[in-house]
C-alpha cells in the first residue's frame, strides 16, 4: 500500500483539489503510528543520543522557549559542542507541562524518511515530519494555523482537536490509527487527554504554478541587459519609453519560445535528482558486496527510492532521487526490470550474468538497491 494510501484511505480523493478544501479524517491500523514512531523511539532518540536544538524545541502555554532552558554543551575529540539536548532538564520541563517537539525528523529517523519519501513522491510536493510529545493535560500551542497542509498521524495515547472552519469551531478526538488531515489555514489547536500524547505531523510544503512560472521567466529575465537608465528621465520619463517597450518586447517573445514539455520535464527531473540522500544500510550493503554478490542474491528496491528514466542519445539518466545516474541506453531493458520490481536478483535482468552483477553492485552502492540481509 502506498504512503497516500495509508494516510487517506484514497489517493484519488486527495488528488481532487475540491476536496483538498476541507478537513478529512481517516482510520487505518491502529498499529501504524507506533511502527513509525512509538514513544520508546522518542524516549530513545531524546535521552540515548547526542541529539541537539534546533532538531527539538520546547513550547508551553503557547510561548517556545529557548533553547538554553533544555540544552547543555559539551565537547567531541577536544571541540566544543552547543546545543546538546539535556535530558534531565528535559524530563522536568516536561513533567511542567511543556510539549517537546522532534523538528525534521525524515532526515534522522528512518521509518518517518521512508513514510515521507514514499508521499513525496506520490504528490511530487517536498514534505517535512515534526513530532509533538504531549504531557496529559497539556496544550503546547494556542490556536494557530500552518502555511501548508497537513496530515496528523497519533501514535500513542489521544489528544483533542478543536479545529476552525466555516461552520465554526469543531472538535475531533485523535487516537492511534486516525490520520486527519488539514488544508493550508485551517486554524487549530490540540490538548492532551489522560496519557501522554504523541502524534506526529507531515506538512506538505507545496510547489505552485506561480513558483515555476516566476523561475522559468526569471531565466529569461537574465538575459536583459544590465545597462544604466538614462539620466535625465526623472524630468522627462518618455526618454524611458522605447528601451523599455523593446526590451518588454524582446521577453515576451523569449517567454512564448519556452518550450512547455520541456519546461516540464524539466520540472520533475529537478524534484526526482534534488532530495536529501537517504543511504541507511549503505555500510551493511557494502560489507555484503564484499562478500560476494551472486546471480542468485535477494536484492530490493530502498522504499521511497525512485527509479525513473530519461532517453538522452546514447545514455540513459536515472532520477535517483538525490542524484542522477547515467547508464548506456543499451541496458534501459534492465533498469526497466529493476524500475517495475520491488525484488529482484541479478539473475532476472536481460544482460549477460557478467553484466547483471556489475550493474547490480553499481545500484546497490549508489542506493537503489540494498541486499536482502
Amino acid at each position: 500500500m502506498s504512503a497516500l494510501d495509508l494516510l487517506t484511505g484514497d489517493a484519488r480523493v486527495f488528488l481532487d483539489s475540491t476536496w483538498a478544501s476541507s478537513v478529512h479524517v481517516h482510520r487505518t491500523d491502529p498499529d501504524l503510528g507506533a511502527r513509525i514512531l512509538a514513544l520508546a523511539d522518542v524516549d530513545h532518540l531524546l535521552t540515548e543520543t547526542a541529539i541537539r536544538a534546533p532538531a527539538v524545541r520546547v513550547a508551553r502555554n503557547g510561548s517556545v522557549l529557548p533553547d538554553s532552558a533544555f540544552t547543555r554543551g559539551g565537547s567531541l575529540a577536544g571541540k566544543p559542542l552547543t546545543g546538546l539536548v539535556d535530558p534531565v532538564k528535559l524530563m522536568r520541563l516536561h513533567d511542567e507541562g511543556a510539549t517537546i517537539v522532534l523538528q525534521g525528523l525524515q532526515r534522522y529517523w528512518t521509518p518517518v524518511a521512508e513514510l515521507v519519501a514514499g508521499l513525496e513522491l506520490e504528490l511530487g510536493h517536498p514534505c517535512q515530519a515534526n513530532a509533538y510529545l504531549t504531557p496529559p493535560g497539556a496544550q503546547g500551542f494556542a490556536v494557530h494555523s500552518d502555511s501548508h497542509d497537513v496530515f496528523v498521524l497519533q501514535t500513542h495515547g489521544t489528544k483533542l482537536w478543536e479545529i476552525h472552519g466555516n461552520g465554526g469551531p469543531g472538535e475531533l478526538l485523535l487516537e492511534p490509527g486516525v490520520v486527519a488531515y488539514l488544508p493550508t489555514g485551517t486554524p487549530h489547536a490540540a490538548r492532551a487527554q489522560e496519557a501522554v500524547s504523541l502524534h506526529l505531523t507531515i506538512g506538505i510544503n507545496q510547489l505552485t504554478w506561480r513558483q515555476l512560472v516566476s523561475r522559468l521567466v526569471g531565466d529569461v529575465l537574465g538575459d536583459v541587459a544590465d545597462d544604466h537608465l538614462p539620466a535625465g528621465y526623472l524630468a522627462d520619463p518618455d526618454r524611458l519609453v522605447a528601451g523599455l517597450g523593446e526590451h518588454l518586447v524582446a521577453v515576451a517573445e523569449a517567454v512564448r519560445r519556452i518550450d512547455a514539455p520541456a519546461a516540464a520535464q524539466e520540472q520533475a527531473v529537478r524534484f526526482l535528482s534534488e532530495r536529501p540522500p537517504r543511504m541507511a544500510g549503505a555500510l551493511l550493503d557494502r560489507d555484503a558486496l564484499t562478500r560476494g554478490l551472486g546471480h542468485g542474491t535477494l536484492l530490493r528496491r530502498r522504499p521511497g527510492h525512485p527509479c525513473v528514466m530519461v532517453d538522452d542519445g546514447d545514455t540513459v539518466r536515472v532520477l535517483l532521487g538525490d542524484r542522477v545516474l547515467r547508464v548506456p541506453a543499451r541496458i534501459r531493458g534492465a533498469v526497466e526490470v529493476v524500475a517495475s520490481r520491488d525484488a529482484l536478483s541479478p539473475a532476472d535482468l536481460p544482460l549477460d550474468p557478467a553484466s547483471s552483477l556489475v550493474l547490480c553492485r553499481r545500484l546497490v552502492r549508489e542506493g537503489l538497491l540494498e541486499v536482502v540481509r
